[in-house]
């Protein structure tokens, strides 16, 4: 078997740019992948990066090589080598697609060539619930709508204000890394609301997106910490470990960053340091399915939860982050994106988010990662084509 042919979607969905890629065999199998670059500035590169490691290195190799096509991706496009999110993106969506052929080529899961399952579904949290919330009783409201829909467990972010002139439902975060007195205590309002309109058993994590200098982060979570959270997220830019252990240190709150960090070598220091208790690597733009599997063995090792981050735009990234969850013991819980229009889920025959069972996603337990791309819902998305 060999690939043969690539197509690359660069999509719009509600202001939103999902960047998909489709491989196609010489024996009628194809695969699908995600790259994680969907909201924020970048998908067009994104696009652009798998265009060039499908022409330049993927066209004609056999797509159960996995990771020695990864190996070769990540050893001769140059830019890998202390790369960031464009490149890993271009591989992770890639590796993605080739985990699917295989998974469908023997007629098994995903999880189950990476060892077997060790549950059949998933606990979940509710992402994207809050985007159009401003006041404190806007958050609580909201909050009550999610737990009311069967979820135990929720993310906000306190500092972000929306933008809803669209109706898109997005965040703006803070600019130049600095919050007035009233802006810190509408924040931990916000959070207060939150925890009292849902109770103490329903978990609260509140993520600040790396909004705030090291010393300011480390006020506002310490005014945090009564609302027991089950965790704080990027509190600092995730690449300054130093400042991430320092927060660590000085908050009672567990602490989580990863979504920007890219590969087992961007994650090395972060573990041996002892920065964060919960790593979330994103299969979207970390590398891939078994790049970020390798993460999750390290932090194993460093006695570390994985929550993997999922940027959830399209189904096909949710697929891949429940077909490694089944099988990371290490795990701590799943992001998803709930309550986006149904656009974003009718590019697959079978969302998972659908799917729900309370606060829980079952795996896919078809072929692959378990989805398959509409290809007349994507159509008009096709970006490029690439063939032999």
């Amino acid at each position: 078997m060999k690939i043969t042919k690539a197509q690359i979607y660069l999509m719009d969905v509600q202001g939103r740019h999902p960047v998909l890629v489709r491989l196609l065999t010489d024996e009628g199998i194809a695969g699908v992948g995600d790259a994680a670059i969907a909201y924020g500035l970048g998908a067009t590169a994104a696009a652009g990066m798998i265009k060039d490691l499908v022409e330049g290195i993927v066209l004609g190799q056999d797509p159960f090589r996995i990771d020695a096509l990864w190996h070769e991706m990540y050893d001769h496009s140059f830019w890998a080598k202390g790369g960031g999110p464009i490149v890993f993106a271009g591989m992770a969506a890639i590796e993605q697609a080739l985990w699917d052929i295989k998974g469908k080529a023997l007629r098994v899961p995903v999880y189950e060539m990476l060892g077997g399952a060790f549950r059949d579904k998933v606990w979940v949290y509710a992402n994207g619930w809050s985007f159009r919330c401003f006041t404190p009783d806007e958050f609580a409201r909201a909050a009550e709508k999610v737990v009311a829909d069967g979820y135990t467990a929720l993310k906000l972010y306190p500092l972000a204000m929306p933008e809803t002139a669209d109706g898109h439902g997005r965040l703006r975060h803070v600019s130049l890394r600095h919050i007035d007195r009233e802006h810190e205590d509408l924040a931990v309002a916000r959070v207060k609301a939150v925890r009292e309109a849902v109770g103490p058993d329903v978990e609260v994590l509140v993520d600040v997106s790396a909004e705030l200098t090291t010393d300011a982060v480390i006020r506002l979570g310490r005014r945090l910490e009564e609302f027991d959270l089950f965790f704080l997220e990027e509190p600092v830019d995730p690449f300054d470990f130093e400042a991430m252990k320092k927060v660590s240190e000085r908050v009672d709150i567990p602490i989580a960053a990863g979504e920007r960090l890219y590969t087992r070598y961007g994650f090395r220091r972060l573990l041996e340091m002892h920065a964060v208790d919960i790593v979330q690597p994103d299969i979207g733009n970390t590398g891939g399915i078994l790049e970020t599997r390798f993460i999750a063995a390290m932090a194993e090792a460093y006695n570390m939860k994985v929550q993997p981050h999922n940027t959830s735009v399209t189904p096909v990234s949710t697929a891949a982050a429940l077909q490694l969850s089944a099988c990371i013991p290490n795990l701590s819980i799943l992001e998803i994106y709930p309550y986006r229009p149904a656009e974003h889920y009718a590019f697959v025959d079978r969302a998972p988010e659908l799917e729900r069972e309370g606060s829980h996603l079952p795996v896919p337990q078809r072929p692959g990662l378990g989805v398959e791309l509409l290809l007349e819902r994507v159509a008009a998305f096709l970006w490029a084509e690439c063939a032999l």
